[in-house]
């Protein structure tokens, strides 16, 4: 499965992946989901907001156990991130059929769309539908950087974007949602475990700043004449790391844009997007405030105007410690429990189902870029954990 997957939308320069939603590489990707239900007689659907499903059993039935994670990846994303869930999930599957088990329970595989918010800025889309945390509205306000709405993008995919919206009825039949990922930091391989499991996920957003300022000729203008909004920009990165070091909590600046975008000008906008997450709201709101303040501060000495939106925010999600307490049972009761800085599927659902993590070890660390990595005898153990917990919730009488 690995070796199938892997070649699909790798960029040759790069190394990384482009499999952003909804794009070519994405539609293959789904078409290799699709080709694994078939290959194991699972009964295959996509879903209203374009999350695609593999049942064993009758889905009707409710109380379901559910598997995966997703597909997509962010710009130039290693291999790992979603794919390592979803691959270990039908191989899973593939393990308990070896074992003989008998389900008691439906079993469900799947992959959720736009998970990485690559293209439209959003993460987690198609599971935040489904949970009625993204309205119908608010979708379709959602744009590409070449201006192409959300809806006409799933539509060109073969999808009706007519029908999105909230899914109550699907999160009704689900009885237990665990989510197989690498982990995106070094907690594991420091501790030597193989396998670990998530106990919360940090409370994180996206802003977008906005420094207007006035183009001109970066060759004849006066440097006392000018209403630079890159100052304000480059200020307001140092600040975000300077806030982040004093309070314990991540601030990234990892995406802008400037117009005109000339070497030989000076911009008239610089929109930068800033990423920050913390261990609690509190340190959260008091980052993305002193951050606020040096954007405004600065801008105002450049004569510069400047604003803030924020474009997302997921609180903080404690997963809960029964089906956690179950999952560290079914594996011997000595597994590591560790917290997350990384926005997941499972942290959407956690409101609406029974959700827990598996974490992976990453021996460097390192994730969304082309270097992450997991080491074969992990992913290995990976599966066959997943090929436990699913054992010890559906395949015996509880």
């Amino acid at each position: 499965m690995w070796r199938e997957l892997a070649p699909i939308g790798r960029d040759a320069t790069s190394g990384g992946y482009r499999r952003h939603a909804w794009t070519g590489a994405d539609t293959d990707c789904r078409a290799w989901f699709a080709a694994q239900a078939a290959a194991r007689g699972l009964v295959y659907e996509t879903d209203r907001n374009g999350n695609q499903w593999a049942w064993l059993g009758d889905p009707a039935a409710g109380d379901a156990v559910v598997t995966g994670s997703h597909l997509d990846s962010v710009p130039d994303g290693g291999a790992y991130d979603g794919p390592l869930g979803v691959v270990s999930a039908f191989a899973a599957l593939d393990e308990l059929r070896r074992r003989g088990a008998e389900f008691t329970r439906p079993f469900a595989v799947v992959n959720f769309g736009d998970e990485e918010g690559a293209r439209f800025g959003l993460a987690c889309v198609g599971s935040r539908l489904t949970a009625g945390q993204l309205t119908r509205e608010a979708a379709y306000a959602l744009t590409d950087a070449d201006g192409i709405t959300l809806p006409r993008a799933m539509e060109h995919a073969g999808l009706d974007p007519d029908a999105i919206g909230p899914d109550p009825e699907r999160l009704a039949r689900i009885g237990a949602f665990v989510e197989l990922h690498i982990e995106q930091g070094r907690a594991l391989d420091r501790t030597g475990d193989r396998i670990g499991l998530a106990s919360a996920i940090w409370p994180h957003g996206r802003w977008r700043f906005d420094f207007t300022g006035e183009a001109n000729h970066a060759g004849t203008t006066r440097i006392a004449d000018r209403r630079d909004p890159m100052l304000g920009y480059a200020a307001t990165v140092l600040a975000a790391r300077a806030a982040a070091e004093r309070t314990g909590a991540v601030a990234t600046f990892g995406k802008v844009a400037v117009e005109p975008n000339g070497v030989n000008a000076v911009p008239s906008l610089v929109r930068g997007w800033l990423d920050s997450r913390a261990a609690d709201p509190e340190t959260l709101a008091a980052v993305v405030a002193a951050v606020e303040e040096a954007a405004r501060e600065r801008a105002a000495r450049d004569g510069v105007d400047v604003t803030v939106v924020r474009e997302s925010f997921t609180p903080v999600v404690e997963f809960g410690h029964a089906l956690r307490d179950e999952l560290d049972r079914l594996l011997g009761g000595s597994v590591p429990v560790l917290g997350t800085g990384a926005g997941h599927d499972a942290g959407i659902l956690s409101g609406s189902v029974p959700t827990a993590m598996l974490f992976v070890r990453n021996p460097t660390g390192v994730s969304h870029s082309p270097a992450e990595s997991a080491a074969e005898d992990d992913c290995v153990a990976g599966v066959l954990a997943l090929a436990d917990v699913v054992e010890g919730l559906a395949c015996e009488t509880r």
